[in-house]
């Protein structure tokens, strides 16, 4: 009865949730080469934004393609030097069964500065061994707009040309489909591997409901056109989806939560201005769910939108969205992990941790590798994700991870990972970025120490006058590499002037090493 169920579900929703071909390009298919894995003991990239864990193995979406481990950070492995990824930005990445998917992003100068562009969107169905490229879904060219039939109704949608503002910022996938989140595509699915996308109706901003059933009068569009006859809705722009089984979806956007509980075929939307126990706000940015004592909890990143009253937080339902209870409040959370009964919530001000439903956090917000003594310098983390005990944090200036179990207590040991270049011996240095914009993120100074482990560290100008002294025989641990910060300041704490400036190393009695870096800011 409950495959019977399903089967009529899928059909009802192929017929309910019609649209005209979409102007995509053929997928193409990619066997990866030897050439394209790349394996190494270290990320390829310092910053990620979601993680994707299956059995042993973390999977990261990075700024510089896809890369995994399955040894918790000794070895890794790097998808991402040629196609399909050429190293693009990863937005998003799902999985189920042996079926991957990831969003593919970009970014383009115009009039009105840089826009995020999407790239299109990567399947595989072998585990992550070859893909398929797919365009990123939209109209065709010469559309303006278009209808889509919806039960009785028909409603007029916006055709989406363009791929600026069209990045897939999330997905989900089912055993039916693959769900997309975009803020100018909106909600999509695919039942065909990615061959066509199909917009998914949702609720517009004036109503909190919508079944086939219904007789409705609004427009699909995130954007006001009255050219065109069309009014926006917050409530279609879409930034997080994320699925329960095939059936329940819970999608999150610029104007509250959207529940189907029937395959994305009616919804019921949550929002700060339609519950007296809401959301802390409409702007949705991530959504989890957790099982604890088979009790479920469904976790939203929730921010301020319009409302003046609304406030960051995250916010969470324990009766699939009845009632809302919001904590950690003021707090803008990029992403929510779990192990067990605790949960992860990785925010711009750092990373926190609760063991009693969020009563009450654990927050870290500076992290000290204690072998290598190397610090993060910025405290905003943006994933993190449970590997066994082993707790992952994607930062803004690296990969980090802590255990969390009986034997040790989370945070009391953090080892960083970075991309960089291997110091092999104690006569190599460099310095990055360079040209280090002091603005912008620290200089690093990577070196290898020596069996002593001290080390000196002094800056130059390019007239070789003195003018910062970094450390000065500093000890550090022996025989591995380091990162010392250098914030682009002189001894007295003022910024430097753009140049070149040279940096003296010396490591135990060697002679000196020197390396330069340009300043440009």
């Amino acid at each position: 009865m409950k495959r019977i169920h399903a089967c009529l579900l899928a059909a009802l929703c192929a017929m309910l949730l019609t649209a005209p071909v979409l102007a995509q390009g053929i997928p193409t298919e990619f066997q990866l080469r030897k050439a394209a894995v790349i394996a190494a003991d270290r990320p390829a990239s310092n910053s990620a934004v979601e993680f994707l864990v299956r059995g042993d193995t973390l999977w990261v979406a990075g700024g510089k393609g896809l890369g995994y481990t399955a040894d918790n950070g000794s070895n890794w492995t790097h998808l991402g030097d040629s196609a399909p990824f050429s190293r693009e930005d990863i937005a998003a990445i799902a999985a189920h069964g042996g079926e991957m998917w990831i969003s593919l992003a970009g970014s383009e100068e115009t009039d009105a500065g840089s826009l995020a562009k999407g790239l299109g969107l990567a399947r595989s169905t072998d585990f992550g061994r070859s893909w398929t490229r797919i365009d990123q879904p939209m109209e065709a060219s010469d559309m303006s707009t278009y209808d889509i039939s919806y039960g009785r109704n028909t409603i007029k949608a916006l055709a989406v040309t363009t791929d600026i503002n069209n990045i897939t910022y999330d997905i989900a996938v089912t055993g039916k489909a693959v769900w997309i989140a975009s803020f100018a595509g909106g909600l999509r699915k695919s039942t065909d591997g990615g061959a066509t996308f199909v917009p998914v109706i949702l609720p517009p901003d004036v109503l909190d409901t919508i079944a086939p059933d219904d007789t409705l009068q609004f427009e699909l569009s995130p954007v006001n056109r009255p050219d065109l006859g069309l009014r926006e809705s917050l409530n279609h722009r879409v930034f997080s989806v994320h699925n329960i089984g095939d059936d329940t979806l819970w999608v999150g956007t610029a104007g509250g939560i959207n529940l189907s509980t029937d395959g994305g075929i009616s919804w019921r939307k949550y929002s700060f201005n339609n519950q007296n126990e809401p959301i802390s706000g409409n702007f949705v940015v991530a959504i989890e769910h957790q099982w604890v004592n088979g009790m479920l909890y469904v976790w939203a990143s929730t921010v301020n939108a319009l409302n003046p009253t609304e406030f960051r937080a995250v916010s969470f339902t324990t009766n699939m969205g009845a009632s809302w209870t919001s904590t950690l409040r003021g707090e803008f959370a990029n992403n929510i992990g779990f192990n067990g009964d605790v949960v992860y919530a990785a925010t711009n001000s750092g990373v926190y941790r609760s063991d009693d439903a969020g009563k009450s956090w654990l927050g870290f917000s500076r992290f000290v590798d204690t072998r290598s003594r190397q610090v993060a310098a910025d405290p905003a983390t943006y994933a993190t994700a449970a590997v066994g005990s082993t707790i992952w944090v994607a930062g803004a200036d690296g990969l980090m991870y802590t255990r969390d179990d009986a034997e040790e207590f989370f945070g009391t040991r953090w080892t960083i990972l970075r991309a960089a270049e291997a110091a092999n011996t104690p006569d190599e240095a460099y310095a990055y970025p360079n040209p280090f914009s002091p603005d912008d993120e620290p200089c690093r100074i990577r070196f290898r120490s020596g069996a002593k482990g001290t080390v000196s560290i002094a800056i130059y100008d390019f007239a070789m006058m003195p003018v910062r002294t970094l450390l000065r025989n500093a000890s550090r641990t022996p025989g591995i590499e380091h990162d010392e910060i250098w914030n682009g300041t002189n001894d007295s704490g003022a910024r430097v002037a753009n140049g070149v400036y040279y940096i003296q190393l010396t490591i135990d009695d060697r002679d000196p090493v020197w390396t330069k870096i340009v300043v440009l800011q």
